[in-house]
């Protein structure tokens, strides 16, 4: 048996015998994968340069287009993330579920989506595991830079805004990729404030040993299906340990946000984990309110 024809026996057998069958069913399939939220977060650090106080980053990831997921439904992703007028936009990985099934034509109207996204600041992806899998490395890298997005492959860069400056990095894909954390901050400035881009939320475990304030990652999908009492139903390798939401890892901290992504694999479900985009304000110090 796959692994996927065992999810699917598993998850319909967990859904059966919770009674969550019928129109729970249909909502789980066809109604919660669209109900796109918003979710807005503030990211706090003393690092950071007065010049990016309210600094706006969105990330979104795990579209997965191809699977239960249509180039309409993505152009309508794209005019969301614009209305939200963001300084900065960070891609996560994993833009199409089977690279090697997804038709020519289909990438070059991914390439006239994506491209229409505006960001001052510049616009970053990094690979995930379905990126670099079903032989789509150098067809995603293509699609992407044609869309005006820049590779962060194990390297880092500044952003600069009115003389002042962060870092933001990002690391190969960690399942099938060549993940490097040396070669990325090998140049780095441990004083400046540093942003991570990292599919993969786990190895979080391994980022909080580097000079890195803030990592984003996806990959999750926050679990898909989530069940009252049993937790998340679907845990992908890698994002087993911190599968959506904020974390604060080691004694600096390190600050790991995790979305819960776009689209679905594997199962077309998602049960109480609706799909999200993330929306981040960088500011300096939290408010005498909080």
């Amino acid at each position: 048996m796959t692994r996927r024809s065992f999810l699917k026996r598993f998850t319909y057998g967990i859904l059966g015998t919770l009674g969550l069958s019928g129109g729970t069913y249909y909502y789980s399939k066809h109604l919660e994968p669209t109900m796109l939220s918003i979710k807005e977060d503030s990211i706090f650090s003393p690092k950071l340069p007065p010049a990016f106080e309210n600094f706006k980053i969105l990330q979104f990831g795990d579209t997965h287009l191809g699977f239960h997921y249509d180039l309409g439904q993505f152009e309508e992703l794209i005019q969301l993330i614009n209305e939200q007028k963001p300084d900065l936009v960070l891609f996560n990985g994993d833009l199409v579920d089977e690279p090697n099934m997804f038709p020519q034509i289909e990438f070059e109207a991914c390439i006239q989506v994506l491209s229409k996204i505006k960001a001052p600041f510049g616009k970053y992806w990094v690979y995930g595991n379905h990126d670099h899998g079903g032989y789509g490395t150098e067809t995603l890298n293509h699609v992407m830079e044609l869309s005006g997005f820049k590779l962060l492959k194990n390297e880092s860069l500044p952003i600069q805004k009115d003389q002042s400056t962060i870092q933001l990095a990002g690391l190969d894909d960690v399942m099938l990729g060549r993940p490097d954390l040396e070669e990325t901050f090998k140049e780095a400035n441990p004083e400046q404030f540093t942003i991570l881009m990292c599919h993969e939320p786990d190895f979080a475990d391994h980022t909080v040993h580097y000079p890195v304030d803030i990592q984003f990652s996806g990959h999750s999908h926050g679990g898909q299906i989530q069940i009252p009492f049993l937790g998340y139903l679907v845990t992908p390798p890698f994002a087993e340990k911190y599968v959506e939401g904020k974390y604060q890892i080691g004694s600096r901290p390190l600050q790991l946000f995790v979305t819960r992504g776009i689209g679905t694999t594997r199962l077309p479900f998602r049960f109480l984990c609706k799909p999200e985009i993330n929306i981040y304000s960088l500011q300096q110090n939290r408010s005498e309110e909080l």
